[in-house]
């Protein structure tokens, strides 16, 4: 079974094929990241805009690099949500129409659901049961993954997500956008013992996070310095010794909630999900734990951890295969920019 997947949550357009056979087939992303830029964040009109101008290109993309005509796909998969809901249409309709013309089943999956699944795709997949870690955007969630639409949520962030903290303390810094990228990698020149940053709620005796106040203590430091300073411009150093506190606020909380939930699971097997997945500093910490308390830690392949059509396509081709009932010739779409990950089975 050949399932097409399309991805148009945001910033990024992503057509995959993949196989029930033979695995992924091929995969296309565009990145709308250097338009956004210059606005300091997403756009939603123009991320919309951009999707449908994007979108067939990297269908006829992907189909060539496969080998395959249009009529050889057995299944179209797009994403449902959640996300900005012109973008989400975009993704929708292309989908739909494009299944309505050859007459194929369409299947809605949770955006979430594909990053959760995405470690999948590797070389050395992790076997269920497992402990997840998902950290995508504005999602930061602990849940305990038994199988396809099996999802326990253990935690999740009260206010601010991980990612937004990141994207948020990268612009305070004048990193620009996208901040989480910028802000790891500016973190590696700082000095970890200049600033000592809050870990919210490190030891509150369970597994949800709260981020905000850590980004708020961000913007004082930034602001005292600057005061300081008589407001001259914070030195590449300052910002470096700031990145680094910073950083290793984020990775504490994180690394010590996964050991949490691990403990009370009685599960041996972590899988980190989404975009701040790509972390190195996150993930050297993982390994190191791992490597000292005995238990395996998974990762998405690198082009896998942030939004692509690859995760889609594949969470699809599996909901199919739990469920050959699962998809539907029902062309006429809604999206939900709104979609709690409980709410799926």
């Amino acid at each position: 079974m050949i399932v097409l997947g399309v991805e148009s949550s945001c910033d990024e357009t992503g057509l995959a094929l993949y196989d029930t056979q033979r695995g992924l087939l091929s995969h296309a992303l565009y990145s709308q990241v250097a338009m956004h830029e210059e606005y300091g964040g997403v756009v939603p009109e123009l991320a919309s805009r951009d999707h449908i101008r994007r979108a067939i290109p990297l269908l006829k993309q992907t189909l060539g690099e496969a080998g395959l005509s249009l009529e050889q796909i057995d299944t179209v998969a797009y994403t449902q949500g959640p996300g900005l809901a012109g973008a989400l249409l975009v993704g929708a309709s292309v989908a739909c129409s494009l299944a309505l013309a050859i007459d194929r089943p369409v299947l809605g999956i949770h955006h979430l659901e594909g990053h959760l699944l995405a470690p999948l795709l590797a070389d050395n997949p992790p076997p269920f049961p497992f402990v997840a870690l998902l950290v995508s955007g504005g999602h930061t969630q602990l849940m305990r993954v038994d199988g396809v639409g099996r999802y326990q949520l253990l935690g999740e962030t009260l206010d601010d997500a991980a990612g937004e903290a990141f994207d948020k303390s990268a612009k305070l810094l004048g990193l620009g956008y996208p901040g989480g990228p910028a802000i790891s990698l500016l973190a590696t020149e700082g000095d970890p013992q200049a600033y000592k940053l809050p870990r919210p709620m490190l030891h509150s005796k369970d597994l949800n996070f709260s981020f905000s106040g850590l980004k708020t203590a961000v913007l004082t430091v930034v602001k005292n310095h600057a005061a300081s300073l008589a407001q001259q411009a914070l030195s590449r150093q300052d910002k470096a010794d700031i990145a680094r506190g910073f950083v290793d606020a984020i990775v504490d909380v994180l690394s010590a909630k996964c050991m949490t939930a691990l403990k009370q699971t009685g599960l041996k097997r972590l899988v980190i999900a989404g975009g701040v997945g790509a972390n190195s500093q996150l993930r050297a910490a993982l390994n190191a734990a791992a490597a000292k308390r005995r238990f395996q830690v998974f990762y998405p392949e690198l082009q896998f951890c942030t939004d692509n059509g690859a995760m889609i396509a594949f969470a699809g081709a599996l909901r199919l295969q739990a469920n050959p009932q699962a998809a539907s010739r029902d062309y006429a779409f809604n999206v939900r920019p709104r979609w709690p990950l409980s709410e799926i089975g």
